[in-house]
C-alpha cells in the first residue's frame, strides 16, 4: 500500500504491508484478486499448515458453522474436550486451557507459572526467566517477557517479573535459576522471531535440571515451533526434554485463530475455578478445526514424512548456499521451519522471491524464513527451488556486474 493509500486507511497504520491483497489459496498456491499466482512458504507466519483451503479442515468448519458458533465457557464445550484428550495423549500433559492466540496461551502460562508457586506456599516467586533475542507476543507481560526495546519502547514501564539472559550462556543461567523470586524458566526451543535460532540440547538438559534442583517450572513457547513444524508433534520430543507448560497456537487451527496452553496436572493445581478464563477461547468453530487439523497430523505415517521432505529441502538448500555463498551465508532451523542465513539484506531477497513468484517471511539476525505447509510435496519443493535459485542469481554480485 503506497503511502497516500496509507494515510487515507482507517486502520491502524501498525504495518508494513505488501501492495498485494489475496482472494483464493489451495494447498501451497495463493492467488490475487488480480489473478497473480504465488507459492506461499511464508505460511501465514508459520499458521497455514495444511497449506490453504484444505478439504477436511473446509469441511469441519463448514458442519461445525451449521450447528453451532459459540456458547461460552459457561457450559460444557464436547470439541474442546476431545480436542483435550488428543493433545495431552500425544504430549507430556495432562491439562489444556483453549485461547485464541498464541500470546494469551503465553499469557496463560505465565500465570500457571507464577499461581503454581502460590499455592505452593512460595508467593515470593513469580519472576520468569527468558533470553536475549525471544519473541513471545505482543501483550504488555508477553513484550516484557521478550524484552526487545523495539517492541516495549512507548508503552511505559516494563511490566515486572521478567529478566532476559544472554542466549546460551550457562553460568548466568545456572546464578539466575538460584534466584529465591524465580518462579519459572520460558524459552522458545526455536527462535523464530529471532532469526531461526535452535537452542542446543544440552542447554535445554541444563535447564530442566535447574528447575528440578531448584523448584521452578520450565515453560516452552512452541507457539512457532508446534503441531509438526519440526517433523515432530511439538518440538521438544527432539531433544526429550519435556517441559511442565507449553503455549502453542498458530498451526494448531490450521489458519483459524487458536491456541492452547498445555501443562502437566501438578503444574496446573492452582488453576482453580474463577483464576482464569476467556470469553471466545476453545468456541465450537475453533475446536471443530483444531479436530481436523490433528485428523491430518496424527495420520500414521505423516510426520515421518514431513521430516523426509525436510531433509530434501534442506539438502537442496544447502546445495544453493554453496553456489551463491555472497548471498546466502547458511542454512538454519528443524523439519520445516527453515531459515536463509542473508549476506545481502533478507529484505531483498524477500522482494526478489515475491519477483519469483514465491511469498517469504523476514526474521531476525537477517534471516528469511521459509515455512511452507507439512504437505507440500517434493515436485513443489522441486518448483520452489526454482525460484530461489531465481531470486538468489539476480542478488548475486556477478549478476548484478553482468546487468
Amino acid at each position: 500500500m503506497n503511502q497516500n493509500l496509507q494515510d487515507k486507511s482507517p486502520l491502524y497504520q501498525t504495518y508494513a504491508r505488501a501492495p498485494l491483497a489475496f482472494e483464493r489459496g489451495e494447498g501451497v498456491w495463493i492467488e490475487t484478486r488480480e489473478g497473480r499466482r504465488f507459492m506461499d512458504l511464508s505460511g501465514g507466519i508459520a499458521v497455514n499448515v495444511l497449506g490453504h483451503a484444505h478439504p477436511h479442515l473446509v469441511a469441519a468448519l463448514k458442519d461445525q458453522a451449521e450447528k453451532l458458533w459459540h456458547t461460552s465457557n459457561l457450559f460444557e464445550v464436547p470439541g474442546q474436550t476431545r480436542l483435550a484428550e488428543r493433545l495431552t495423549a500425544n504430549t507430556f500433559a495432562d491439562r489444556a486451557f483453549f485461547t485464541n492466540s498464541g500470546a494469551e496461551a503465553l499469557e496463560c502460562a505465565i500465570k500457571t507459572a507464577r499461581r503454581y508457586q502460590y499455592v505452593s506456599g512460595h508467593p515470593e516467586r513469580f519472576r520468569i526467566l527468558t533470553f536475549e533475542g525471544a519473541f513471545h507476543g505482543r501483550t504488555l507481560a508477553t513484550i516484557a517477557a521478550g524484552g526487545q526495546a523495539k517492541y516495549l519502547e512507548g508503552f511505559g514501564p516494563k511490566v515486572e517479573g521478567f529478566d532476559q539472559l544472554p542466549f546460551g550462556d550457562e553460568a548466568a543461567l545456572r546464578s539466575a535459576a538460584a534466584g529465591a523470586d524465580v518462579a519459572a524458566i520460558l524459552i522458545e526451543p526455536i527462535q523464530g522471531e529471532g532469526g531461526i535460532r535452535p537452542v542446543p540440547t544440552p542447554f535445554l538438559k541444563l535447564i530442566r535440571e535447574l528447575c528440578d534442583a531448584h523448584g521452578l517450572l520450565f515453560i516452552y513457547d512452541e507457539v512457532q515451533t508446534g503441531v509438526g513444524r519440526t517433523g515432530r508433534l511439538y518440538a521438544y520430543e527432539n531433544s526429550g526434554v519435556a517441559p511442565d507448560i507449553m503455549a502453542s497456537a498458530k498451526g494448531i487451527g490450521g489458519g483459524f485463530p487458536m491456541g492452547v496452553c498445555l501443562a502437566t496436572a501438578e503444574a496446573a493445581k492452582g488453576m482453580t475455578p474463577g483464576t482464569h478464563g476467556t470469553t471466545y477461547g476453545g468456541n465450537p468453530l475453533a475446536m471443530a478445526v483444531g479436530n481436523a487439523v490433528l485428523d491430518v497430523i496424527l495420520e500414521d505415517g505423516f510426520l515421518d514424512e514431513v521430516r523426509r521432505k525436510a531433509l530434501f529441502f534442506k539438502q537442496s538448500l544447502a546445495s544453493l548456499a554453496d553456489r551463491y555463498p555472497d548471498v546466502v551465508e547458511a542454512i538454519r532451523g528443524d523439519g520445516l521451519l527453515i531459515g536463509l542465513k542473508m549476506r545481502v539484506p533478507n529484505t531483498d531477497m524477500i522482494a526478489a522471491l515475491r519477483g519469483e513468484g514465491m511469498l517469504a517471511a523476514p526474521a531476525g539476525d537477517n534471516v528469511v524464513r521459509l515455512l511452507p505447509p507439512l504437505n507440500i510435496t517434493e515436485d513443489e519443493i522441486r518448483n520452489a527451488m526454482e525460484r530461489i535459485e531465481g531470486a538468489a542469481s539476480s542478488l548475486s554480485t556477478p549478476q548484478r556486474a553482468s546487468a
